[in-house]
């Protein structure tokens, strides 16, 4: 099985149908585009990369994403999908341990990409340069015959250890994601649309798989991101619109006051962060019983456990409100427990970490044995999440993994902050928190302690910090303190540091 089967597949059945669009234009139809993956992925071939070498994409949302991602796949090689929001140095670790013999850019990440180029990567092809159109002219190429377990999808995932790790994603776990799809949120129709303002490297990517699979239009914005009156817009042109959202976007949408007609909204479905009982509300009340639900990692895409929009329009049901504050149940193509330190399954009410095993959960990740083996145990993706179960099996999570701030529907890891400002030597000891923030679930907070006789400034920190991370890691407040409390073994403890930042009247 290999994904690109979708694109041949309907090129036969819908070739004149709209698959890819920007704003309110379609760019190609299902057999332009095949047209276009076939002669992209010979022009690859003959790049001289081999089947199951890996190809980068360094890209905003353009509709030269889909091409690229299938084009990947039709020549049995696996794509390394990345945040365009990444930091050079982030680019440049991901690009290199992944072993990228080529990357595709947008031309805006084109020179950043070309600074950090590693050794491995003979390539980097910009999609508006004339060596990509080069790539466009070749001979159309055959599709190469993968096995169902081959690697697609190689996502790059942050942890508390530091570096990212790459959750190895096979053409099966995605296609059981996609199954999973039309079994627990919609069934597709040819005449859908989906939106997609957030990155198609993460959530909104993953969403395009069920509707290239039914052969519906995938839409970027003209923008290329989120703007609530484009979307409304959009809205209004495109049939069956879906989209994925993360919980702040949602409420911009609901709170931007712009009067549109959203009769063609089918569902937007959010996830990345929890929202509160109160977003949710006010968005159903200006959107209708449109809204669902997902919990899922980049170790088991999208795919853990979710909220319908049926359970979610069901007002009249007596724990209406606390399920829209819950997880929701368990996805159909996984098996979801909470279990004790040892394994051992819990009953309903009682906290224990989440695991959950099945089609959809990757095989491991790449080149870190000791993290996989870590995070699967016996055929069980350990999440790192601690949740508990009601007795009608809907989950509540209630400490997400370890310390992870999410902010705008962002993970941010503390530990990564933490390093880029422990490079300063001015600093002896660091602790980054997140801090609950209404429009964006949470903000980064650092908390620091100079070194004795040291002199530095917030604007000193924030400057090195913009340049050697991300903007949407940075930290919106730093906290100059005497001392972090700590345990008797010397750890810091986030618990109390948390409270003193709840309990502190910072100007802020």
């Amino acid at each position: 099985m290999n994904l690109a089967h979708w694109i041949e597949r309907n090129a036969v059945e819908l070739p004149g149908r709209p698959a890819v669009a920007k704003g309110n234009r379609v760019v190609w139809t299902h057999a332009q585009l095949r047209e276009r993956v076939e002669r992209l992925a010979s022009g690859l071939l003959g790049l001289g990369l081999e089947r199951g070498d890996r190809v980068g994409l360094a890209m905003k949302n353009v509709p030269e994403y889909f091409e690229c991602l299938f084009a990947i796949w039709h020549a049995g090689l696996a794509a390394v999908p990345m945040n365009a929001k990444l930091h050079a140095s982030e680019f440049s670790y991901i690009v290199e341990n992944s072993g990228c013999r080529a990357v595709f850019t947008t031309p805006e990440l084109t020179p950043v990409i070309k600074t950090v180029q590693p050794a491995c990567t003979g390539h980097v092809i910009d999609v508006a340069s004339p060596t990509y159109a080069d790539l466009l002219s070749r001979d159309r190429a055959k599709i190469t015959f993968v096995e169902p377990d081959e690697l697609a999808w190689l996502f790059y995932t942050s942890g508390t250890t530091g570096r990212p790790k790459g959750a190895m994603l096979s053409h099966r776990n995605i296609v059981a994601m996609t199954l999973n799809y039309f079994a627990d949120f919609d069934r597709v129709m040819p005449e859908d649309s989906i939106l997609h303002p957030a990155p198609l490297s993460h959530g909104s990517g993953m969403w395009m798989f069920p509707h290239v699979c039914a052969g519906a239009v995938n839409v970027v914005p003209e923008s290329g991101g989120f703007d609530p009156a484009e979307i409304f817009d959009l809205i209004s042109h495109w049939q069956g619109v879906s989209m994925f959202a993360a919980p702040t976007m949602v409420r911009r949408l609901t709170t931007s006051g712009i009067e549109a007609d959203v009769s063609n909204l089918k569902l937007i479905i959010y996830g990345g962060a929890p929202m509160y009982v109160e977003d949710c509300i006010a968005a159903l009340d200006r959107f209708g019983p449109k809204l669902a639900q997902l919990y899922g990692q980049g170790e088991s895409p999208m795919t853990i456990t979710h909220l319908s929009r049926e359970v979610m329009a069901d007002r009249d049901h007596a724990k209406w409100r606390h399920r829209l504050g819950s997880a929701g149940v368990a996805d159909s193509c996984v098996h979801v427990r909470v279990v004790d330190e040892d394994g051992n399954e819990l009953p309903p009410g009682e906290k224990g970490e989440i695991v959950c095993r099945g089609d959809s959960v990757m095989s491991g990740y790449w080149n870190n044995p000791e993290a996989t083996a870590k995070a699967l145990r016996d055929g069980w993706l350990w999440t790192g999440d601690v949740g508990v179960f009601d007795e009608d099996g809907y989950l509540t999570i209630t400490d997400r993994s370890k310390d992870l701030i999410i902010s705008g529907g962002t993970n941010v890891y503390p530990r990564e902050v933490e390093e880029v400002l422990l490079q300063m030597p001015q600093l002896a000891e660091v602790c980054v928190i997140g801090r609950p923030h209404p429009d964006w679930g949470e903000v980064v907070i650092a908390y620091l302690v100079k070194e004795p006789g040291a002199d530095v400034s917030q604007s000193e920190v924030d400057a090195h910090c913009l340049e050697n991370m991300a903007r949407f890691k940075r930290p919106k407040a730093y906290r100059f303190v005497d001392a972090l409390p700590k345990s008797n073994y010397g750890k810091i403890l986030k618990t109390e540091v948390r409270e003193i930042e709840k309990s502190q009247h910072w100007e802020d």
